[in-house]
């Protein structure tokens, strides 16, 4: 491009010369008579040759003027505009040099007058940004030490099941159950709980924030392993809000998981002994009734005790049957709670199991009569299967149609009718249905309805409806008062202890180029060597290397190894990396470390000072080892020449100075990997304004430079 822009201003030049020589002779032409102007054109075709020589001249000096119009102007101009876009990429204290003629030292120094303004405005703010950082940091850290003593397991996850964050006690409580699954960032949840599970659950969210709830929260049990039974509340993460300021939909959700396999076991035990204590007092009651009775049947006792006697039995039967009525009640609730864990309206329910017989059975339902003032305990994603799988039953079986639920109040009940037009439900059907396993619109439970229903301490039985012509599926749930939520005022759901940011990234894809460099993940990287010669055999003795992700260098995944070379280092090389042979004595050789590297480092794009060096290490390394690298990778060198192809050199120290990155561990593999990789998250920004947003649009242009011709 500069070699383009030179014979530009050459030509240019070539020809205002060229057309000034043309005028000169064109007005020498015109002032002379008309027979001179014949001896004119005479002798200047005579003199052709002097005409060439005199054009050969023009040439030349037009090649001179271009030069010094280029080192005058053109480059003082474009290494200005270059320190320009230094100063505003986030290094104020970059300062452009002066030079060229006045005006553009005038312009420079203008500049400079700026940048200083600015970097006094910005030395607040930075200032103001570490302490905000410091604090950030503090909070950091009593979350991470308040996750660690939570006796739930935390897992927070992208809306696609990506794992982002996960406590010791979630890990702790898969690992110890035997849970196929592996727990992990950036692993799939679905490994872990059954996927129908969490979608049914995300639905419920999505539905409750479209009705207005403003802190949505979904409860259900799941069996990950033989030995383990959890109960998980799931919450949403929001993300971005609509113009009324409501949330459009959650960019993830945050799981509480608590075993509960303990106290269902003991629950059970429980059950068992309150069902003997009842059945005993209930006997009791009996008799006591009885003997009430046979005392109002024998006239021959005294009036007065006999009515003494009754009113004692009497009442002491009525106070007995009230508290066990009331211990049953409670009983009840607490078998309830634990395994229908949700509280929720009784159309909500039916809702939900509409919305899942429309989309898993293809099949249209109406409504009638519906209670909402009706709440119920129930797990609504085994009850929902429930009824889609009696609806199925019914169209497969019945050939029922026109289905419509109807919802309202019975005693203590929420009386659900499911009712249809077509054939009713024989007794042998109902009981068929009951003992069946619920399999509907490609989804199976290994429970039946029978156990759904006594998991609820519901009832549930069809029968024939001459109104309607057709049959009825009548179900009864408990009814239960709905637990008031306290009401606190919106908060940003996005917490401000962690960079959640990954919620925004796209998953992995097969074809990087396409992606922007915004989005991806990479892997700084730098080696130490024996020497400068690969090909002669000088060897890796240190690799090193950092990882960046969202804009982030990532200080607390590195990698950093030293290996045994097993040959010499050069005296030259020992002077600049300082590692001397005692301090690789018992160090791994290259075939252990590098599957390790590679395994650190798979996935991401690999990014290097020079890289074409480290490079050719490795490459030569892949038949020994078997290890091969086919990551794409990106040059800083090569970058800094794409930006910065007039501000002079592009070593590391040059190109870090220019982004005011702090050099520290210089000729170490880890400390140059780490500023080559904050160098390069620097120029990402600048390559943008360059066009160059794009994997692909940043290798192409990295081989169009000169650099890219070096081979080792």
């Amino acid at each position: 491009m500069p070699r383009a822009r030179f014979l530009a201003v050459w030509f240019a030049c070539f020809a205002l010369l060229a057309g000034a020589a043309a005028g000169v002779l064109f007005a020498v032409h015109a002032a002379l008579a008309p027979e001179q102007q014949l001896q004119f054109a005479q002798l200047l075709a005579a003199g052709g040759n002097i005409l060439f020589v005199f054009g050969v001249i023009l040439f030349v000096a037009s090649g001179f003027l271009a030069s010094g119009l280029t080192r005058s102007f053109l480059a003082p101009m474009r290494k200005l505009a270059e320190s320009t876009r230094l100063i505003a990429a986030g290094n104020p204290a970059w300062r452009a040099e002066a030079e060229g003629p006045s005006e553009i030292r005038e312009l420079a120094l203008a500049v400079n007058a700026l940048a200083e303004r600015h970097e006094t405005l910005t030395g607040g703010v930075a200032e103001r940004i570490r302490q905000a950082h410091a604090d950030l940091g503090d909070e950091t850290n009593r979350l991470a030490a308040l996750m660690s003593e939570l006796a739930s397991g935390v897992v927070v996850c992208t809306i696609e099941g990506r794992i982002l964050l996960y406590n010791e006690h979630a890990r702790q409580m898969f690992s110890a159950a035997g849970v196929p699954g592996f727990i992990g960032l950036g692993r799939s949840l679905f490994s872990l709980l059954d996927r129908h599970l969490v979608v049914h659950a995300l639905d419920q969210l999505r539905y409750r924030l479209a009705q207005g709830d403003a802190r949505p929260v979904s409860v259900f049990l799941a069996s990950p392993g033989p030995s383990l039974l959890v109960r998980v509340r799931m919450a949403p993460v929001m993300g971005t809000a609509s113009v009324d300021g409501r949330p459009l939909d959650p960019s993830g959700f945050l799981l509480l998981m608590d075993d509960v396999g303990g106290e269902v076991a003991l629950y059970e035990q429980r059950d068992q002994l309150l069902e003997q204590l009842i059945q005993s007092a209930r006997a009791t009651l009996a008799s006591i009734r009885m003997a009430a009775e046979n005392l109002e049947s024998f006239p021959q006792m005294g009036p007065d005790r006999q009515a003494q006697f009754a009113a004692i039995i009497s009442a002491e039967a009525h106070r007995l049957t009230a508290h066990l009525e009331r211990a049953t009640r409670e009983h009840s609730d607490l078998v309830r709670s634990l395994w229908s864990p949700e509280q929720m309206r009784a159309v909500d329910l039916v809702a939900i199991a509409r919305r899942r017989i429309q989309e898993h059975l293809g099949l249209s339902t109406g409504t009638g009569e519906l209670d909402e003032s009706l709440w119920v305990n129930a797990d609504s994603y085994s009850m929902a299967q429930a009824l889609c799988f009696v609806v199925r039953r019914v169209a497969d079986e019945l050939a029922g149609r026109d289905v419509r639920f109807h919802v309202t109040a019975s005693g203590r009940h929420a009386r659900i009718d499911v009712e249809w037009a077509g054939n009713p439900a024989p007794g042998a059907s109902a009981m068929a249905w009951e003992t069946a396993p619920l399999i509907s619109g490609g989804e199976a439970s290994p429970l039946t309805l029978r156990e759904v229903l006594g998991r609820h301490h519901a009832e549930a039985w069809c029968e024939s409806d001459a109104r309607i012509a057709g049959g009825r599926f009548r179900l009864l749930l408990p009814v239960t008062e709905p637990v008031r939520a306290f009401h606190t005022p919106a908060q940003p759901s996005r917490p401000e202890y962690y960079d959640f940011d990954l919620f925004s990234q796209p998953g992995p894809a097969r074809d990087l180029d396409d992606r922007k460099l915004t989005e991806l993940a990479y892997t700084a990287f730098d080696t130490e060597t024996t020497g400068l010669e690969p090909a002669a055999g000088d060897e890796i003795i240190s690799i090193g290397a950092v990882r960046m992700l969202n804009g982030r260098l990532l200080a607390a995944e590195t990698f950093d190894r030293l290996v045994d070379p097993q040959r010499p280092i050069s005296p030259a090389s020992a002077k600049i990396h300082g590692i001397s042979p005692a301090m690789l004595a018992g160090q791994p050789t290259l075939d252990k470390v590098l599957p390790a590297f590679h395994q650190f480092c798979e996935d991401t794009v690999l990014v290097g000072h020079n890289a074409a060096f480290d490079m050719r290490f490795l490459q030569l390394k892949e038949a020994a080892t078997g290890v091969r690298f086919t990551q794409t990778v990106l040059d800083t060198l090569l970058l800094s020449a794409v930006l910065h192809r007039d501000l002079g050199e592009h070593q590391l120290e040059a190109i870090a100075g220019r982004f005011a990155v702090s050099v520290t561990g210089r000729h170490t593999a880890l400390g140059d990997a780490m500023v080559t990789g904050e160098i390069f998250l620097r120029m990402i920004p600048l390559l943008a304004e360059r066009g160059i947003v794009t994997l692909r649009q940043a290798r192409e242009a990295s081989q169009k430079t000169l650099h890219a011709r070096i081979r080792y």
